[in-house]
């Protein structure tokens, strides 16, 4: 599924997964918008209130980042922290960099999944030899989004360095 054969939702934009699958990609202070979303049993609770806030923020500041892009650590089964790409810094908000290396890997399918997808990518990352120190979730679209494209992609990017 490319962004020029799906009309766009005007929600969450068309998802290529060609563009994230397999690679590595190398950060060094990669600026991120940081915010922490409530959760019961790593079901969100205000995660919509809290992406809202943070792009209006965000484009308040005329931040937007080339590429959206959204990471999640799902830090415990209460709540997780969300890391959203922004192309400056963000008055208002809290601000976080990552650095590293990350291997990427693509999945679809529903939100049920996630525990078996962190299994496979543990094993991915080590049959490449590498070692994961850390997993984030980037959920593609929200649900509405991925119900009507047909489609719910969610890359996992393991750092391993």
């Amino acid at each position: 599924m490319t962004s020029q054969l799906v009309k766009s939702t005007g929600c969450c934009e068309p998802f290529n997964p060609e563009s994230w699958q397999d690679k590595e990609i190398v950060w060094q202070d990669k600026i991120f918008v940081k915010d922490h979303v409530a959760s019961f049993f790593h079901i969100p609770l205000n995660m919509g209130e809290k992406i809202v806030k943070n792009l209006a923020l965000i484009e308040k500041a005329g931040a937007k980042a080339v590429y959206q892009l959204m990471l999640n650590d799902e830090k415990s089964l209460w709540g997780s922290d969300i890391y959203i790409d922004v192309a400056k810094e963000v008055p208002g908000a809290k601000m976080a960099k990552l650095s590293g290396t990350y291997l990427t890997k693509v999945f679809e399918g529903p939100y049920k999944e996630t525990g078996k997808w962190a299994k496979e990518m543990a094993e991915y990352v080590k049959a490449k030899g590498r070692e994961m120190k850390k997993l984030y979730f980037s959920y593609t679209t929200c649900s509405k989004c991925a119900k009507a494209y047909g489609k719910n992609y969610v890359v996992l990017f393991a750092r391993v360095d």
